[in-house]
């Protein structure tokens, strides 16, 4: 089966259903090295002109399907596209609503009567105009309450009236294999030709999850309508996870095999932007996780000497503080550490005859040498140092800007997460390419569905559509 991956980023998505063993037709991204990204990692063999064509930023609201798929090459387009997949943004959902996203289905340029051009609606006419025997679509658990609509129950509601059997819920990644929770808003939607019932991926593997996971689910769930669980509803609970399965992965299992990084440490790491330019080999005789075998062993993206983007931001002024954070802790125990740090340095002066007046020029240049100026009491999640023993938390776009959500549970190397380590806990392999420098690259697997996840999906949809095969067959 062939994909169509929309809002795609660097290629999350594209990545888990290549691991399945369907063929990605192609994709959509306004942004240029996210393109760029996806078209050397699924098209680096085809020919230049075509690799060249796949890899142009495109920007959904402003090419139509027949344009996109006679750029890239593609057959006659009812056959061309058989899943579209994609995680379109919701932010302009809310000013726009149920009764815009139904209008699709009579009027195929509904989406030209708003300006504000909903993104939904565009997936949505992709999704008229190619007739896709599958759609998967994947967004944050807000987005079944977002600015007061279910934009998951409404787009249902407009799928069934493009003649789709469609349903979501909720899925957390941890529970696939991946070493990160992150809990998501998944909707799958099959041809209703197809006559198959809509089930998503049986969980392998299982963790207790912290309060505050359980909490954003809970909160998410009891913002819905009322009538959520009536028997018309879009809406299904999610395949349960238990502690009979195989354990979660642990950031230790993610990361442990990669190379240590001191050059922070010694002086040695300059400011600027970090390009992906010096290959770092792997350790020798360090014992492999299973799931660090996979890393490097994927097929098609193998990696057997070393990496190109073991590189992190330069914070000179957090070192210290990183060193004495205990896993676990966030802003404010970090914050706490910084302070004894200040202190120590202001009795160590003392001692050498430089005692400085609180609230002079001088402590409070020096104070600000050692101590983060945000407020522990409006920023407490700010930072965040990994537990070893533990999957990571969530992983975020804004990883693009700082890293300390993610302070490396190795206290001797005292620094954030290097960019092939989050690419690890997003479940990316050691031999997938992100273009462009390190802040770019942060931000594309922040913005990504971790491939593992996608290929849990995949497969379920694989079987899925099995089931149909016949009609599959004659509808061909």
């Amino acid at each position: 089966m062939r994909v169509l991956d929309l809002f795609a980023g660097c290629g999350g998505l594209s990545l888990g259903f290549l691991k399945a063993s369907y063929q990605i037709a192609g994709s959509v991204e306004t942004d240029a090295l996210a393109a760029k990204s996806h078209a050397r990692n699924f098209f680096q063999a085809s020919p230049a002109d075509v690799r060249s064509a796949h890899a142009a930023p495109r920007d959904i609201t402003e090419i139509e399907p027949k344009q996109l798929l006679a750029g890239l090459g593609l057959d006659e387009p009812r056959l061309a596209i058989d899943v579209i997949a994609g995680g379109p943004p919701c932010q302009a959902y809310a000013r726009v609503g149920r009764a815009k996203l139904r209008e699709v289905a009579k009027h195929p340029e509904a989406f030209l009567r708003d300006p504000r051009s909903n993104l939904y609606l565009r997936f949505l006419h992709y999704v008229k105009e190619l007739q896709p025997l599958v759609v998967l679509i994947e967004n944050v658990p807000d987005a079944l309450n977002h600015g007061g609509h279910n934009i998951a129950e409404e787009t249902c509601e407009a799928l069934n009236d493009l003649g789709y059997e469609a349903r979501y819920t909720l899925l957390n990644s941890v529970f696939y294999g991946v070493p990160q929770m992150r809990e998501r808003m998944f909707l799958l939607a099959y041809a209703k030709e197809l006559n198959v019932d809509v089930e998503f991926p049986v969980p392998t593997h299982w963790i207790k999850l912290p309060r505050g996971y359980e909490g954003t689910k809970s909160v998410a769930l009891k913002t819905l309508e009322p009538n959520l669980f009536r028997s018309d509803s879009y809406y299904v609970p999610p395949p349960e996870a238990h502690p009979g399965l195989l354990p979660a992965i642990t950031a230790r299992e993610a990361l442990e095999d990669l190379p240590r990084i001191t050059a922070h440490l010694e002086g040695t790491l300059k400011r600027g932007a970090r390009r992906f330019d010096v290959k770092v080999a792997y350790p020798l005789n360090r014992d492999l996780s299973g799931y660090a075998k996979l890393m490097r062993n994927w097929p098609c993206f193998e990696s057997s000497v070393g990496i190109n983007d073991h590189v992190i931001r330069s914070l000179p002024r957090d070192y210290a503080i990183f060193r004495k954070m205990h896993p676990g802790d966030q802003y404010p125990e970090a914050y706490e550490h910084a302070n004894e740090l200040f202190h120590r340095e202001l009795e160590r002066q003392r001692k050498g005859g430089r005692p400085l007046a609180p609230n002079s020029e001088e402590y409070e240049a020096l104070k600000a040498t050692i101590v983060p100026p945000y407020d522990p009491g409006k920023f407490p999640n700010k930072w965040r140092k990994m537990e070893a023993e533990r999957p990571s938390r969530t992983l975020m776009a804004h990883l693009g800007k700082d890293g300390y959500s993610h302070i490396h549970y190795d206290s001797v190397q005292a620094r954030t997460i290097s960019v092939r380590e989050a690419a690890r806990l997003q479940s990316f392999p050691d031999g997938f390419v992100f273009e462009g420098t390190m802040n770019p690259a942060f931000r594309q697997i922040g913005n990504a569905v971790p491939p593992l996840m996608a290929a849990a999906l995949a497969y379920q949809i694989r079987q899925t559509v099995a089931r149909g095969k016949k009609v599959e067959k004659a509808r061909a």
